[in-house]
């Protein structure tokens, strides 16, 4: 009973270790230029009043090419219900796995470990290790996602210049994407090459310039598709409209990054003071075996851990209320 009773504790103290990291890497491991939710919820919204009037029997040029690499039995894998999403976010990442292998690769590490600590650990750690491993792929493609997106949004004010510059020496639009995908680096040159392709290959402007905002999901490349799109329809001087463009882009970019070195401190405390009585209590453990069974054998030590638990959680969430900024 006491064996049983001690890994009952030690499975929520693991638990509850793993739930404020979670609450902390979720709050404040964002990305210089990473959306917040209620951004992306926008940021989806207006995509879709966008697109509303958009072609959509047109497959894109990357789709096309994607879907010519793959066996039958691959596409057929590709077809099952929530590969797009997972085909979407491989795409966001920079990376041409196909989504059943992410899908499966997830399941294979999920179902591996999670039989070896089936076997070998108790039932709450077990199924956390399975999870946990399972969610690997799936947490590295939203981690090279947000760096991906990061990268491509510093790069985006100097090719906006870039392709000012060239519209005022009398280049046309596919070609000012162009000079840009020749001159500049990675993640940027890649996205803008493939939208000239599918401009030059025939393609409307309108389709190619939301292929790209769905595969770069960012308020500035809204800001750019948008300005685009409205000055094809209604005139225009393009090339003034893109170097405001850039300057706004560059000014939020610089005053993110001063926010985000304003707020680091508060960032390193909510770490620190969130993780403090976790550390307290491993050492508490060593110095002390016997100090921590008497608090948690006892209903009312049971009852003090749970409300301290809470107000962990509640202080993670105010503190990153006040240390996020939405610019």
């Amino acid at each position: 009973m006491d064996l049983n009773l001690n890994l009952s504790d030690e499975a929520i103290f693991i638990g509850m270790i793993f739930t404020a990291a979670f609450l902390l890497m979720q709050s404040f491991l964002i990305p210089t230029f990473g959306e917040n939710r209620k951004a992306q919820k926008r940021l989806k919204r207006r995509l879709q009043v966008i697109s509303a009037s958009a072609d959509h029997g047109k497959a894109s040029l990357v789709r096309r090419k994607y879907l010519r690499q793959l066996s039958p039995l691959e596409r057929a894998l590709e077809a099952l219900p929530g590969m797009a999403r997972v085909e979407r976010l491989v795409e966001q990442a920079g990376r041409e796995t196909p989504a059943y292998r992410v899908v499966l690769q997830s399941l294979g590490l999920g179902g591996v470990f999670g039989a070896v600590g089936f076997l070998l650990l108790p039932q709450p750690l077990g199924v956390l290790l399975g999870v946990g491993m399972a969610a690997l792929p799936f947490m590295r493609l939203q981690r090279l996602r947000s760096q991906r997106l990061a990268r491509f949004e510093e790069q985006l004010p100097d090719a906006l210049i870039i392709m000012a510059r060239a519209l005022r020496a009398g280049h046309p639009f596919s070609d000012a994407m162009h000079l840009v995908a020749e001159e500049m680096a990675e993640p940027i040159a890649g996205e803008f090459r493939t939208t000239f392709m599918e401009i030059n290959y025939g393609g409307e402007v309108r389709s190619a310039m939301l292929g790209m905002l769905e595969r770069v999901p960012s308020v500035t490349v809204m800001v750019f598709t948008t300005s685009v799109l409205i000055q094809k329809e209604s005139g225009g001087n393009l090339a003034e409209l893109l170097d405001g463009l850039a300057a706004v882009v560059r000014d939020r970019f610089r005053f993110q990054r001063k926010v985000r070195t304003l707020s680091a401190q508060g960032r390193m405390a909510a770490w620190i003071l969130s993780l403090l009585p976790f550390a307290l209590a491993g050492v508490l453990t060593l110095v002390s075996p016997n100090f921590l069974p008497m608090l948690t054998q006892d209903p009312v030590g049971r009852q003090m851990i749970a409300a301290s638990f809470f107000m962990i959680v509640v202080g993670i969430l105010w503190m990153r209320r006040i240390v996020r900024i939405d610019v």
